[in-house]
């Protein structure tokens, strides 16, 4: 006889949770209380990148001089890039739910909670049994309290996506990688964009050698930043807002048509039955063991809900692996090879081991770069901005991380975290042929800096 799955919340973790559930022959229920797709494909990582690939292609356009091209006068349809991003979500979410219903997956409208270890009730009146439940609830975005937050022009990240009108100017607070992303989309459509800090650096979870380029790069298209910044208030001045915030004991502000908070994001795991029914939490956060089943037996939280990393690909292969382990499977699940990407343009990605943290853990390592200057395909597509950076061990070149700066960095990181995942060395990295011209041979060229042999680099 089939085991019964309930999975609360359809998103990147949920829904394929419940597809990878049937294919195991479960019966699955999925709940879900508004879009199929969560977040990231409705207002995070799939309408941003809409956004951002037009922003990318108009950069290119106004630039496209020095390629040959002339084109003539270029503008920006806001309402036809909108309308555009729409139609995507909707095209991907009907995809889910043509992919449930392959599987058949029975799909619940309505908002769950959880009753017991077993029950989950929706809108307060049916009650779905289950053999196991997966919490696949996601996260919110995290706002600040402070004098001002209720104006009309304060937004949050999702108010982003849908503005209006393209804004004239733009104050940013918050310099992660949802910050630094609008901060690149709308500075590259000619929006003046500040960004307000309150660490001593942006992209603090990023490798510095990434996390500077990617800094001096936004500066170059006026992107401005007020690092070590604490916002105070924000008050109204006709259709414009004054930000004032405090660096470095001074007193300063800053006038923009919008002003978007953009400091993160937090579980939402409010209001859903988990105090009452016993669910250990830390802060906002489910805690889970290393299977992402929490202290009921039978009952696992996945992606940004339990607070361990959130990305929606983590979502995905942490959903795969719970219901594995709940119908009786091995499941696998690697966090090492979970790639963190920046989609700014040019974009970033890394995977593994920042410099920072090999440092922090007293590991002995050593680095390899190869500047994409000495790239034949980065000089075609970008005049050659960008780094790849590898992170070995001393003694016996394992790699421990991989980090990208340049064109298709967000795609050709994939191969980074295979070699992770591979446990490969500096060796088999330098022996791997890459195919000629393309952005993936800089691979091979970091690699053999990590013995000072780079072919297309001058020896220092």
């Amino acid at each position: 006889m089939s085991k019964k799955i309930i999975i609360l919340g359809g998103g990147p973790g949920g829904y394929v949770a419940a597809i990878r559930a049937a294919q195991l022959k479960a019966e699955v229920h999925l709940i879900e209380n508004a879009k199929l797709g969560g977040t990231c494909l409705n207002v995070g990582c799939i309408p941003t990148k809409v956004l951002l690939h037009t922003s990318e292609l108009y950069q290119s356009i106004l630039h496209s001089g020095l390629m040959g091209l002339k084109p003539n006068k270029i503008e920006i349809d806001w309402d036809t890039l909108i309308k555009r991003k729409e139609e995507v979500v909707s095209q991907l979410v009907g995809g889910i739910k043509s992919l449930l219903r392959s599987n058949h997956v029975v799909l619940h409208n309505g908002r769950g909670t959880l009753i017991d270890d077993h029950t989950i009730r929706i809108d307060g009146k049916e009650d779905l049994y289950g053999d196991a439940i997966i919490l696949a609830v996601g996260s919110v975005p995290v706002s600040l309290d402070f004098p001002g937050a209720d104006l009309k022009g304060v937004i949050n990240s999702t108010e982003a996506l849908c503005l209006p009108s393209l804004p004239q100017s733009m104050v940013i607070v918050g310099g992660g990688i949802i910050g630094i992303e609008f901060a690149s989309l709308f500075a590259s459509f000619g929006c003046k964009v500040t960004v307000i800090e309150q660490l001593e650096e942006i992209l603090t979870e990023t490798d510095g050698d990434i996390a500077n380029r990617i800094k001096q790069q936004l500066n170059t298209i006026g992107v401005e930043f007020k690092t070590k910044s604490t916002l105070t208030e924000i008050i109204e001045k006709g259709n414009q807002l004054t930000a004032h915030f405090i660096c470095q004991e001074k007193k300063h502000s800053i006038t923009a048509e919008y002003i978007m908070i953009a400091i993160g994001r937090k579980p939402n795991t409010s209001n859903i039955g988990l105090e009452k029914a016993g669910i250990l939490m830390q802060h906002n956060n489910i805690i889970v063991n290393k299977n992402f089943e929490t202290n009921l037996s039978g009952i696992y939280a996945i992606g940004d809900c339990n607070g361990k990393i959130m990305l929606a690909h983590a979502a995905s292969a942490q959903g795969v692996a719970a219901v594995e382990h709940a119908l009786g499977y091995k499941a696998a699940y690697y966090p090492q090879t979970i790639p963190s990407c920046i989609y700014t343009n040019p974009e970033a990605a890394g995977v593994g081991l920042t410099e920072e943290q090999a440092k922090q853990q007293g590991l002995k390592y050593k680095i390899g770069r190869f500047f994409l200057s000495g790239n034949g395909k980065a000089i075609i597509e970008n005049n050659g901005t960008g780094i790849v950076k590898i992170i070995a061990g001393e003694q016996y070149g394992e790699i421990l991380g991989i980090h990208i700066y340049g064109p298709r960095a967000t795609d050709i990181i994939s191969e980074a975290a295979l070699a992770i995942r591979l446990e490969a060395t500096e060796d088999e990295l330098i022996s791997t042929i890459h195919a000629h011209p393309t952005i993936t041979e800089s691979i091979t060229e970091a690699a053999l800096s990590l013995k000072g042999m780079a072919i297309h680099q001058k020896k220092q």
